[in-house]
């Protein structure tokens, strides 16, 4: 104990030093860094130093920000990890120059309102090891977001509005809760490198294959069993797979009964091929009708005819071998494709390595 106190009490004068040597520096002072320091509050004599350009005061015991925080506009790098704030603190949003922003290891579990307001320039966001559920929709105001980290927390789901951030190269979120990927990943065009390891994630959406920058993918440790078509076209350096149940090429014989179509689905497959071959008077007609469009913007292509559909007659699987300048899984040998058909006689005229998927 009384070693402890010694080492506290060492430690608190050496902070307190470093402090009084960087103040006597005061708009000339670019950087401070008290790592370790046993701090349990964050110094207010820091608003003092308008100049201040990157502050690191990882490893500490601060619960939460001093509001003279507010004063560092010129900061570009904050370094707040391995602490104990339980949000990302609305004092965030006035820091306009901060580029690069770490709170790894702490006990987020929210976003303050308004924290991400003024982050427009923010390059790096780091949220490693925390405790969040849920990103909030403000996201979407961080764009220049380049880099973004949220391994080893709870998230359930990806909100759609992080997928507008339209300078997003690298987006970790591994270890997390998400069961599913928004269809709006299309949108991250500039997305290079996406980790989405040991999460519940059952189905890769077909919007995934837009990502022609994509370069590194790790989904090793979900509940997957087929892919996309067109994954393989995907311009891949780095594919992770393992511990995925992907489905295998092991043929069984089975029945499969023949079509009944509903009125519905009979008329939706008429309109979606006439509207595909440009038939004006239908053109013009589905424009009074929003129901009607939002229902054939369903619409599936047959992979054996071509043809416009709603219902999946039945769902099959193509395996093919992975490129060959894929780096990836030792055991990956093929790579299992999603192809849907439309109908029994499409299913009677397919290739040989196209199989229906069977419940065994």
């Amino acid at each position: 104990m009384v070693t402890f106190f010694v080492f506290y009490f060492f430690s608190k004068i050496m902070t307190e030093r470093l402090l009084i040597k960087a103040l006597s520096g005061g708009k000339n002072t670019k950087i401070i860094t008290l790592n370790g320091k046993k701090m349990t509050k964050m110094p207010s004599a820091l608003g003092k130093l308008p100049g201040l350009k990157t502050l690191v005061l990882q490893n500490n015991l601060i619960p939460k920000v001093c509001p003279e925080l507010c004063n560092l506009t010129q900061l570009t790098t904050l370094n707040l990890g391995n602490n104990l704030l339980e949000e990302v603190p609305e004092e965030m949003k006035y820091l306009t120059s901060l580029k690069n922003l770490h709170l790894s290891g702490n006990r987020i579990c929210r976003f303050a309102p308004g924290a991400c307001d003024g982050l427009q320039n923010l390059i790096l966001l780091n949220l490693n090891n925390n405790h969040l559920t849920q990103l909030p929709q403000e996201v979407s105001r961080l764009k220049s977001l380049t880099y973004m980290s949220i391994n080893y927390n709870q998230l359930a789901s990806i909100p759609r509005e992080l997928c507008f951030l339209e300078n997003l190269v690298e987006l970790q979120v591994n270890y997390n809760q998400l069961i599913c990927i928004p269809k709006e990943i299309k949108f991250l065009k500039k997305l290079q490198k996406l980790l989405l390891a040991r999460n519940n994630i059952g189905v890769l959406p077909e919007e995934l294959c837009d990502l022609k920058k994509l370069r590194i993918l790790d989904i090793a440790g979900n509940i997957i069993q087929i892919f996309p078509s067109g994954f393989q076209d995907l311009k891949l350096r780095e594919f992770y797979c393992e511990g995925n149940p992907l489905f295998l090429q092991q043929p069984v014989i089975s029945t499969q009964r023949e079509n009944v179509w509903s009125l519905q689905e009979i008329t939706s497959r008429f309109v979606m091929n006439q509207l595909a071959e440009n038939n004006p008077f239908l053109m013009d007609g589905i424009e009074r009708y929003p129901q009607v469009r939002r229902m054939i913007s369903q619409g599936k292509t047959c992979a054996i005819c071509g043809q416009y559909f709603i219902t999946v007659w039945l769902e099959c699987v193509r395996f093919v071998p992975p490129p060959k300048d894929w780096k990836i899984s030792k055991n990956l040998q093929l790579v299992p494709l999603q192809v849907l058909i439309c109908s029994y006689k499409c299913f009677t005229q397919r290739d040989p390595n196209l199989f229906g998927i069977a419940q065994v």
